[in-house]
């Protein structure tokens, strides 16, 4: 597990790539709005009815994204140098890809 100090600077940095790929996202896509609340992301949709949240945990030292009625808990792997959700190997911005895609039914999303 890494240290708190090692966490947030991993977590800082991946979260600052994956807020930028949203924002330029949103302003291609219109189908939602991204705001950062104090390191809160929120990915919220044009019908209001649902959105995503991604948070740092830094206890448990994981990114956690809430979307689609589960939690996705993305671990640092040292081998990828990312946070990628261990059941898939995703790392956090094809993750959010994935999710974004799928809620939207719109496979031309791309989060870079």
């Amino acid at each position: 597990m890494l240290d708190e100090a090692t966490f947030r600077r991993e977590s800082d940095n991946a979260l600052e790539s994956l807020k930028q790929a949203l924002i330029a996202a949103e302003d291609k896509s219109g189908s939602f709005e991204f705001e950062d609340n104090n390191g809160v992301m929120n990915i919220i949709f044009e019908n209001g009815s649902s959105k995503f949240v991604v948070t740092p945990n830094t206890p448990v030292r994981q990114i956690w994204i809430s979307a689609q009625s589960t939690s996705y808990k993305l671990e640092w792997s040292e081998t990828a140098s990312a946070f990628v959700l261990p059941k898939t190997g995703e790392a956090l911005i094809l993750l959010m890809q994935r999710l974004l895609r799928e809620h939207l039914s719109d496979p031309s999303i791309t989060l870079r």
